[in-house]
């Protein structure tokens, strides 16, 4: 079974950058979007045989979240119970037989650190949410988690200290969350790669490869055997963040 996740910060903006093209060429089997910045259910050309979940803001323009599933889900919810951020479409989570997937896009802390509050908080809830799913079945949270875990994770670490994203607060969350039991599969599998998943639009960065390591999938340990590889697609365009994925094992 084929996962992918990407922030495509902007559906409408990818489709024109050919995310059918892209949806048809990788078939996965479940795909989550981030950043959709779109409050309409988009139309979908003919033969799409996805069921999707879309999950946008209240704010127009903004934030949101979609998922496309060739499998039928058991159940679905959106958001984590707190409306300052279930307003913002930042969650949504499917139900399978054999798992639960959480997609997620995590706030950013923002310039200055206006937000970091808010998004620890948002984390503190998400990691709850999660705590609460795996006592009933294995977990996979996929999605833009907004931080670089650690200096392997950005191009150029100590410019970037104590920035958002790269700060001490946000990286000890991520601590926290290995440490209640889960994974981060492409460091897993992947534990001598310095790839990036987003880069900024200025600077050439892409072309010069100066990125973060900012988008995840994330698993319960309990999971591990499951999982056969993870890894980041980084030459396909069409956002300012690439691809990633993980392949497991159908039951």
């Amino acid at each position: 079974m084929k996962l992918i996740s990407w922030n495509v910060n902007g559906f409408r903006a990818s489709v024109k950058k050919g995310f059918y093209e892209f949806l048809e060429k990788e078939k996965p089997d479940i795909i989550g979007l981030q950043e959709i910045k779109s409050h309409e259910v988009p139309h979908f050309p003919i033969g799409f045989n996805y069921k999707v979940f879309w999950n946008p803001a209240e704010k127009k323009g903004y934030a949101g979240t979609a998922i496309f599933t060739k499998i039928k889900p058991r159940s679905y919810t959106h958001g984590l119970g707190e409306a300052q951020f279930d307003k913002e479409g930042r969650v949504t989570t499917l139900e399978f037989d054999e798992f639960y997937l959480v997609n997620a896009y995590f706030p950013n802390s923002q310039r200055e650190l206006t937000r970091l509050d808010f998004k620890l908080e948002f984390n503190n809830l998400m990691l709850k949410h999660l705590n609460k799913l795996k006592k009933t079945k294995p977990v996979i949270l996929c999605g833009d988690l907004n931080v670089a875990h650690t200096p392997q994770d950005i191009a150029r670490p100590k410019n970037n200290e104590g920035n958002s994203g790269y700060t001490k607060e946000e990286r000890e969350w991520m601590n926290e969350l290995l440490d209640a039991g889960y994974l981060d599969t492409f460091r897993l599998k992947n534990p001598k790669s310095e790839d990036y998943s987003w880069w900024t639009y200025r600077f050439s960065a892409r072309q010069k490869n100066i990125g973060w390591r900012i988008d995840y999938f994330v698993v319960n340990k309990e999971f591990e055997a499951s999982l056969k590889k993870a890894w980041i697609m980084k030459d396909v365009l069409g956002s300012d963040h690439a691809p990633v994925a993980i392949e497991i094992k159908d039951k």
